[in-house]
């Protein structure tokens, strides 16, 4: 294009990732350039494709769940729960009051550690390195909690058809109210670190703006569609679990910029607080223990003696676990999984002490019996940490699905994310991006 003076002026191609530190390693934008001014982008998404659609399809209804620890797994228990309840829903199961509680409660910790992560993680790539390490001391705390509760911190896989894996662990309805209070102090100094900083706000200020008509036009939800006024919430517009018991504030934007993400995430953190104390003062039937009255034993001890068929006296006694079991007694178990023998497995003590419980549990995980849903489909939504995270599963009635399907939230984001950076500048690509939370593991799948 020739000026007003005869020079030649020409737009520049140029790759940004995926070798980028800000992209990951898993996206590359091709941008088109004219100085500093960015003209157009595309996104090229597929780096972390797994096939989890077609794994799971491949895999029994059970061998499924640990596949849904991988797709968000910065926030992998609301990815469990989600999948289950889709199962639950094609079978008609419903899960026990207690269930529903401990799922709201522990997908809250998920989203708040998934906040926590995208909003520590943009401000590192801003510089704000001190800000990303009070984040991730906050997000430590969390992580101990979940630990102790599913046995793990990331790959948890403690969602169940029916219900969760195991119960609460004792003591923590006493320990998690301090914990919520280290991590309220802990996003209080970030708070008053970031929130009012002059180069933090001029960096995320009127940078990467989605208007509200191009989020709905993209079917954008979650943080970064009610940043741009988009007043949906899954929890809140169709209640699941028991959202409906609790009380919650959707928090919205105004300009649909980066900064508007970053407050709706600061205050959506706030509010996942609120509900997880609500659950630890309403959760019904708290963890008791087994009344064993002395006969009590060892679980490698009933493995062994069962294996040997010794299994004289050992119908109705009670045993102890290992940790990644802890939660899962006779004596609790009922209170976490629907009483359901198409899909709920018997516990340990059943399992090895009596022909019922074994039976139950064989013919739910030999090959060609398992979970066996009726033909049929069903749609199940949650609210992620990125938005509407769906589940549509379709079953032939056997023991393996016939078609998984997942709504991916951060997909439609990376969708619309041209139209946040088109018209801005080479340097407002990084913030923008960051605040769009944009998780592979969801996005590929």
């Amino acid at each position: 294009m020739a000026s007003s003076d005869g020079t030649e002026t020409r737009s520049m191609r140029l790759n940004i990732g995926p070798s980028h530190p800000a992209m990951h390693g898993v996206i590359r934008l091709i941008t088109e350039l004219e100085g500093e001014r960015v003209l157009r982008v595309e996104a090229e998404i597929g780096y972390l494709h797994r096939a989890f659609e077609k794994k799971c399809e491949d895999s029994t209804w059970n061998q499924a769940i640990p596949y849904t620890d991988r797709l968000n797994y910065v926030s992998p228990l609301i990815n469990n729960f989600g999948y289950c309840a889709a199962v639950e829903k094609l079978m008609g199961i419903e899960v026990p009051e207690r269930a529903g509680y401990i799922r709201v409660l522990m997908s809250e910790i998920s989203r708040i550690t998934d906040h926590l992560t995208c909003i520590g993680a943009t401000a590192m790539e801003l510089g704000a390195m001190t800000a990303f390490l009070y984040l991730m001391k906050a997000r430590e705390y969390l992580y101990d909690i979940v630990e102790r509760v599913t046995g793990a911190r990331l790959t948890v896989s403690y969602g169940r058809i029916g219900g969760v894996k195991a119960d609460l662990p004792e003591g923590l309805d006493r320990d998690l109210p301090g914990t919520l209070d280290a991590v309220a102090r802990e996003i209080g100094e970030v708070d008053r670190l970031l929130t009012r900083n002059r180069i933090f706000v001029d960096r995320m200020r009127d940078v990467g703006v989605l208007s509200r008509q191009d989020a709905l036009g993209y079917s954008i939800t979650g943080p970064v569609g009610r940043a741009s006024g988009v007043d949906y919430d899954v929890r809140r517009d169709f209640p699941y679990f028991v959202y409906d018991r609790v009380d919650f504030e959707v928090p919205l934007g105004e300009r649909g910029d980066t900064y508007d993400r970053y407050l709706v995430r600061m205050e959506e953190m706030r509010q996942s607080m609120r509900i997880i104390r609500q659950c630890l003062c309403r959760l019904p039937g708290g963890p008791v223990r087994a009344e064993g009255k002395g006969n009590v034993v060892e679980s490698p001890e009933l493995v062994d003696r069962a294996k040997r068929g010794r299994t004289e006296g050992l119908v109705g006694i009670e045993c102890t676990v290992p940790p990644t079991l802890r939660g899962a007694e006779r004596g609790r178990y009922d209170r976490v999984m629907a009483r359901e023998k198409r899909a709920a497995l018997p516990v340990k003590a059943d399992t090895y002490a009596n022909i019922e419980g074994l039976m139950n549990h064989f013919m739910l995980v030999m090959d060609g019996h398992g979970v066996r849903p009726p033909a049929g489909d069903a749609y199940f939504a949650v609210e992620g940490a990125n938005g509407e995270l769906g589940f549509f599963v379709v079953s032939d009635g056997t023991d393996r699905p016939c078609r998984v399907r997942v709504r991916p939230p951060c997909f439609f984001a990376m969708a619309g994310l041209h139209k946040m950076l088109e018209g801005g500048l080479v340097a407002d690509i990084v913030p923008a991006f960051g605040s769009i939370n944009m998780i592979a593991g969801e996005l590929d799948r």
